[in-house]
C-alpha cells in the first residue's frame, strides 16, 4: 500500500475535504485517501480493440435495420413542441429512483398544463411533486430543491425551456454549460445529455449546433454493457463501498464510461461514415434500453419439475408448470444471461424489440454484441457497474456526517 495512504489511514483525527465545490469538514481519513489515490487504485481504460468491434457491430445493424434503431423513442401524442419541452425539462431532473413514463405525464398535462407552469412550480414545488406522482419514489427534500431551482433557472432568463435553444442561439453546448453552472437544479452532466437528445431526436430543435459534443447519458445500463463488452476495463472489480461516502469510484467509472462511448463513435465514424449517427449521445437507446434493459439480464431461466424427473429452460421465471409432463409445479433452479447458453434464444425471441408490434430488431435470435463479449468462453466475466451512494439530502453523506469532538452521525433509511 501507497505508504501515503498508510499515513493518513492511521491518523486519528478527522480531515476535510472539497468536494462539489464545497468544503465538508471533519471527515473520517479513509475518504481523503479515496480522494487522492482512488483513480490510480481503479484504473479505469478505453480498450480501443473492442471498442472498434463494437463500432463495427453498429455499422452492421444499421445496413441491416437502419438508423431508426438509434432514434426511436417515446409517444409524445398531439403536444406542440414547446410542450414537449416543456414536460421534459421538468421531468427529466427528476428521473432517479423511478420515474413517470413521458405517455402518463401527457395525460396529467393535458388535465391541467397549469401543473407544469414554471411560477406555479417555483411558488410550490411540492405539489408539482404530487401532481406528477413521485412523491413515493424517495428523496423528496431533493426532488424539491431540483423542482425550485430548475423553475428558477426559467424565471431569471425569462423563457420557456422551449427558448433556451434560441437564447443560446442553437447551440447545444451552450445550453449545456448555462445548465451545469446552476448547481441544485437536478441537471448534472447524465441528465442534461439525456434532455438535449431528446429534443433533437424529437425534432423539438431543429439544425442544432454542437450536437456532435452531447455523450451518451452514462447509467447503470450503458455502464453494464460497456463492461462486459470490455470497451471499458478496470483493475479490480468495481464495487459499492460504504467507506466511498463521496462516490469517487461511481464518479470516476460514470465519466469514463462516456468517453468509452464516445470513443465507439468516434471509431464508428471514421471506419464507417455513412451509417454513423450524428451524435454519440444517440447510441444510449439501444444500447440502454434494448441490449441492457432486455438483453443484458440474467433472464434464461432453468426450471425442475417437482417430480424432480424433468428439467426445461424457459424465458421467464414466472411459469408455475412443468413445460414437458403439463401437469406439476416446476420451480426455477437457476438463471443466467440468454447470451451465454444456446437455448438463450427462447427469451431473445420473446422481447417487445424482437418480435413485437414495433420490433427494432426483428428476427434476431442473440444479442449482437456476443461477438464482442464473448459471453460462452470460460474467461467471460459478467460483472456489474458500482451503484451511487446519496451524497446530499436528510438521508445523505452530508447530515450524517461525524463532527470533530461531538460523535454522532449515521444514516437513516
Amino acid at each position: 500500500m501507497n505508504t501515503n495512504i498508510q499515513q493518513l489511514l492511521l491518523k486519528p483525527y478527522l480531515l476535510s475535504i472539497n468536494y462539489l465545490d464545497r468544503k465538508f469538514n471533519y471527515l473520517n481519513s479513509l475518504s481523503k485517501a479515496y480522494e487522492i489515490q482512488g483513480e490510480k487504485i481503479f484504473s479505469p481504460q478505453i480498450n480501443e480493440s473492442n471498442c472498434k468491434d463494437i463500432a463495427k457491430v453498429f455499422n452492421d445493424l444499421v445496413i441491416k435495420y437502419g438508423k431508426d434503431l438509434f432514434y426511436d423513442l417515446y409517444y409524445t401524442g398531439t403536444l406542440s413542441a414547446e410542450e414537449i419541452c416543456k414536460l421534459r425539462y421538468f421531468s427529466a431532473n427528476q428521473d432517479f429512483r423511478g420515474s413517470r413514463e413521458f405517455s402518463q405525464l401527457i395525460i396529467i398535462y393535458q388535465t391541467d398544463p397549469t401543473i407544469f407552469d414554471k411560477e406555479r412550480i417555483y411558488k410550490s414545488p411540492e405539489d408539482f411533486l404530487k401532481h406528477i406522482g413521485i412523491t413515493s419514489l424517495s428523496q423528496n427534500d431533493k426532488r424539491v430543491k431540483y423542482a425550485v431551482t430548475a423553475s428558477r433557472i426559467l424565471i431569471d432568463e425569462n423563457i420557456e425551456p422551449y427558448n433556451l435553444f434560441e437564447h443560446f442561439n442553437n447551440d447545444l453546448l451552450k445550453i449545456k454549460m448555462f445548465l451545469l453552472a446552476n448547481p441544485g437544479s437536478g441537471f448534472g452532466n447524465k441528465k442534461i445529455d439525456m434532455f438535449i437528445r431528446d429534443m433533437v431526436v424529437l425534432k423539438v430543435w431543429k439544425n442544432p449546433k454542437n450536437f456532435d459534443k452531447i455523450n451518451v447519458a452514462s447509467n447503470i445500463n450503458t455502464t453494464k454493457v460497456a463492461l462486459r463488452s470490455g470497451i471499458l476495463q478496470t483493475s479490480i472489480p468495481l464495487i459499492s463501498s460504504f467507506l466511498d461516502i463521496f462516490c469517487y469510484q461511481y464518479g470516476l467509472i460514470d465519466n469514463t464510461n462516456a468517453q468509452a462511448w464516445r470513443r465507439v463513435w468516434e471509431i464508428w465514424k471514421e471506419d464507417f461514415p455513412k451509417t454513423c449517427i450524428e451524435s454519440p449521445s444517440l447510441i444510449d437507446y439501444l444500447v440502454y434500453r434494448v441490449i441492457g434493459k432486455e438483453f443484458c439480464k440474467e433472464k434464461l431461466c432453468e426450471f425442475e419439475c417437482e417430480s424432480k424427473k424433468h428439467k426445461f429452460k424457459w424465458h421467464s421465471g414466472r411459469n408455475k408448470t412443468c413445460q414437458i409432463c403439463k401437469e406439476r409445479k416446476a420451480y426455477v433452479i437457476s438463471k443466467v444471461l440468454p447470451c451465454s447458453d444456446v437455448d438463450g434464444h427462447l427469451v431473445i425471441e420473446k422481447i417487445e424489440y424482437v418480435s413485437g408490434k414495433d420490433a427494432i430488431l426483428k428476427g434476431i435470435k442473440e444479442c449482437p454484441f456476443v461477438t464482442v463479449c464473448k459471453p460462452k468462453e470460460t474467461s467471460f466475466k459478467k460483472l456489474n457497474p458500482p451503484k451511487s451512494i446519496s451524497i446530499l439530502g436528510q438521508t445523505g453523506w452530508d447530515s450524517a456526517r461525524v463532527l470533530s469532538g461531538e460523535g454522532g452521525g449515521g444514516l437513516m433509511s
